[in-house]
């Protein structure tokens, strides 16, 4: 990738920042558009040097998932450690504020490139994922990012329309959205160098690219989590292979370097767990890199020193980490939340000398995308038109909720949506004429937001919208209900906090009336206390046969539950967003709207 891209690339380029410079018609409009920054309120200098070395500014994020408006509830704030020690939680997120943010950001920084870390697209609300994500693609052009790596969500729909993201045309069934408007694609290169077709070894997308301006180059890497195939359905990946990152990273890294690029960085989409949920926490305290645990730890320990740094995602986590590479060097490792709530700045200072970075002096900080800030035009009137051509699904009224049902932002292994979701699907399905279901098991990461009672149009309080409910299942995952043995179930009970699970439990959300103990004190499979399983107050008997409905993810071993393969008997039924909207019209009205439920069906012993 050349910093003089092809024409065609230049001329809609050239539209885009036409059209930016409209949304920041004036001095004040930009002033006010500052974003917040850390703890300081300071945003990282970037002075550009005349000489052997310069300062190239690289701007970053990562799981945007689609989220082009602010997303609603907990899961569009960030919390933020005061001076004084106390900890603020700020309503962050939403394309027309990363916009401005980022604009902003890149004023005085000649050397500047914008990278991102995967899951731009996928699991998106209704206003990207009803139209296939073409506005998220279309929205990131106008934000002129450079280059990402893939992220498992990209593959949701499989490597076909991954391919059609990155080169345009229109959806193979929906078509054209808009008469005479033809997908143009991604103007950016997706990298997917661990990502290979099993027929001829070779990615299924550019593995890496090289950025380059007045001779400065730097190459990025991406790559995605080797673990892809655990978490998305068989069906969109088959034929296709995922590789270790390290390996992959290392062998491209040696490659960039033959060929004269030695300022390397690496787009991962793995990530870890921090020590605090603040953004603007102290990651090397009380040393470096002290302050994150994780898979990404282990990684950024094991890559070649060759690459200068990583971007990183996937846990939807915030850090800034100075984690050292085997030679015990130090590397900045980073991440920016998720749905566009922050993004990080990152000084990688270029000696044109050695054309590679000076480590010790990097520099990097995450940045609130505050949305007291302007908005971005161009994204408004974006975010309008996709608006105007969804309402019609959109705004359809589902049911009534009394109160916030908290999904994503829930902070208990049960939470009060997913019990909802899974009652739903029980209901739906225990009828024998669809599948008899006696439970229903869901798995957590199927749920992507929180239903809010505050409106979020003109709907009235405690109205769930037909895009509300889309926002909190968009996968459109078809209802199976097979056979389990007792045996099996509490197998996967097990396999929750075990194998694959163990370091980052995935806890099930249950359906009323199946209970049991999750015993934290204990580890591995231990933690399921096998006596306390129970349904409708009756112990799971191992040899007894039981129905049991879940979406199709669930039933063909997503999430490490391989256990979940060896069902039998399966009925396919309709899709889980089916499932819910029809329960949600069956059980609640104005005059009686569903409350929260208790979440009290999983019993946790600290």
């Amino acid at each position: 990738m050349s910093a003089t891209p092809p024409n065609h690339r230049a001329a809609k380029r050239n539209r885009r920042v036409l059209a930016a410079a409209a949304g920041l018609a004036t001095v004040g409009a930009l002033i006010a558009a500052m974003p917040a920054g850390a703890a300081s309120g300071e945003r990282t200098a970037h002075r550009p040097h005349h000489g052997r070395t310069v300062d190239v500014q690289l701007l970053s994020f990562n799981d945007l998932h689609g989220n082009l408006e602010p997303p609603a509830g907990s899961a569009g704030n960030v919390s933020e450690i005061q001076h004084d020690g106390t900890v603020k939680s700020v309503p962050a997120g939403g394309v027309e504020h990363l916009a401005t943010s980022l604009r902003t950001a890149r004023q005085g920084n000649p050397y500047s490139v914008t990278a991102a870390a995967g899951d731009l697209v996928g699991a998106s609300p209704l206003l990207s994922g009803l139209f296939h994500d073409e506005p998220t693609i279309e929205a990131l052009n106008k934000l002129d990012l450079d280059v990402t790596g893939v992220g498992n969500h990209e593959f949701d729909e499989g490597a076909v329309e991954l391919a059609r993201l990155q080169s345009g045309g229109c959806h193979p069934t929906d078509g054209c959205y808009e008469e005479g408007k033809e997908f143009e694609g991604a103007d950016f290169p997706y990298l997917a160098a661990n990502v290979t077709k099993e027929s001829t070894g070779r990615p299924i997308l550019k593995p890496y690219t090289v950025w380059e301006k007045d001779g400065v180059k730097i190459g990025f890497i991406g790559v995605t989590l080797e673990g892809t195939p655990d978490i998305v359905s068989a069906g969109g990946i088959k034929g296709l292979a995922f590789h270790d990152e390290v390996e992959t990273i290392d062998k491209y890294a040696r490659e960039l370097d033959r060929k004269g690029v030695k300022s390397i960085v690496a787009l991962i989409h793995e990530g870890g767990s921090p020590a605090s949920t603040s953004y603007n926490y102290d990651c090397d305290s009380p040393g470096a890199g002290d302050g994150i645990s994780g898979p990404i730890a282990d990684i950024a320990k094991n890559i070649t020193p060759r690459v200068d740094a990583l971007v990183t995602g996937h846990t939807h986590q915030a850090y800034v980490c100075t984690i050292p590479d085997p030679s015990g060097k130090p590397r900045m490792v980073t991440s920016a939340s998720s749905y566009g709530k922050l993004y990080t700045d990152t000084t990688l200072t270029y000696d044109r000398r050695t054309n590679d970075i000076v480590r010790t002096a990097v520099k990097s900080a995450n940045h609130v995308v505050s949305r007291d800030q302007a908005k971005a035009q161009d994204m408004t009137d974006l975010i309008t038109r996709w608006n105007k051509l969804a309402a019609p699904i959109a705004s359809r009224p589902q049911g009534f909720i009394s109160a916030d049902i908290n999904g994503r932002g829930a902070t208990t292994p049960e939470k009060p949506l997913g019990d909802l979701i899974a009652d739903a699907q029980l209901a739906g399905l225990a009828p024998a004429d669809k599948g008899g279901a006696q439970l229903a098991l869901m798995n957590p990461g199927g749920i992507r937001a929180d239903l809010v009672h505050k409106a979020s149009g003109s709907e009235g309080d405690g109205v769930v919208t037909y895009g509300e409910a889309f926002t909190v299942q968009p996968f459109t995952n078809m209802m199976n209900v097979v056979d389990l043995t007792g045996a099996q179930l509490i197998t996967t009970l097990q396999q929750q906090v075990s194998g694959p699970n163990e370091a980052s439990p995935k806890i099930l959300q249950v359906s009323e009336g199946f209970t049991y103990t999750l015993d934290l004190t204990k580890t591995g499979a231990d933690r399921i206390v096998v006596d306390s399983v129970k349904l409708n107050g009756e112990a799971i008997v191992p040899s007894k046969t039981y129905r049991v409905a879940m979406n199709e993810f669930l039933a063909g071993g997503g999430d490490g539950f391989s256990v979940l393969k060896e069902h039998t008997n399966k009925l396919v039924g309709a899709s889980d967003l089916d499932v819910f909207n029809a329960y949600l019209a069956a059980n609640s009205s104005a005059d009686a709207p569903i409350a929260p439920p208790k979440a009290d069906r999983i019993t946790v012993v600290q």
